[in-house]
């Protein structure tokens, strides 16, 4: 109906504007002035990955992360692989533990360089080239939304190698300050922004969930008024 194609477009539009609103919320915890600066390189360790093909990936088997996934295939975080390798392949790859923040170190552009993906999984799993494990007694989830912030953006740019190819190197890496106040003020900033990152990119709930549910409630009326059952009159023999 009009209304729904109405509704549905109401929350198209909400939902953009809650991108905008939330990009700038992001920016403005990072630029607290009353926080110190320091380096990645003084508050983590950097891995560099090696290794790993598409062509190595297994039905089964120890759960990996492949650089060119973490453009598309993930988000700030997760819990699962979508990809595995055998046993044997894993033990010359670089391993990942719980709270490990993968970052793609090449991109086809300077946007999608040092794209991350925070993991959150119990079991260790691996990475391959192209990407770079970083590891701190910070809260990893705060230096994972440092990533996506544009303070961090113009820094990456800065130390950005490659025309066709970019490419950032760990040496490089390590010299990007990050703003850092206490554990406890990051862990109230994380919570603050996982709610709000919630709300844009939950299927579950939030506005994508309400989207869906608009769409499917759309497309159930649309076909209730456009399939009709064939018309038998009663009085008919």
């Amino acid at each position: 109906t009009a209304l729904e194609a109405e509704l549905e477009a109401e929350l198209e539009a909400e939902l953009e504007a809650r991108k905008l609103q939330y990009d700038y919320y992001l920016n403005s915890l990072f630029e607290n002035p009353e926080f110190k600066f320091t380096t990645l390189g003084e508050i983590g360790n950097f891995v560099r990955g090696n290794g790993l093909q598409k062509k190595d990936f297994t039905e089964t088997g120890i759960g990996c992360i492949h650089y060119g996934q973490i453009y598309t295939r993930y988000g700030l975080s997760s819990l699962n692989t979508i990809s595995f390798v055998s046993e044997k392949t894993a033990l010359s790859l670089k391993k990942v533990k719980t709270n490990d923040l993968i970052i793609a170190c090449t991109s086809e552009n300077k946007v999608d360089l040092c794209k991350s993906v925070l993991w959150l999984g119990n079991d260790t799993i691996v990475t391959g080239g192209h990407s770079s494990i970083f590891s701190s007694n910070q809260n990893q989830k705060f230096v994972a939304y440092f990533f996506k912030t544009l303070n961090f953006h113009n820094q990456k740019e800065k130390y950005s190698k490659g025309t066709k190819v970019i490419e950032i190197s760990t040496k490089d890496l390590i010299k990007i300050n990050i703003p850092l106040p206490s554990i406890e003020i990051q862990n109230k900033i994380v919570k603050s922004l996982d709610k709000f990152d919630s709300l844009l990119n939950d299927i579950t709930s939030g506005l994508p969930a309400e989207i869906k549910a608009r769409k499917q409630q759309y497309e159930y009326y649309r076909n209730q008024l456009l399939t009709f059952k064939e018309y038998k009159n009663p009085n008919s023999n």
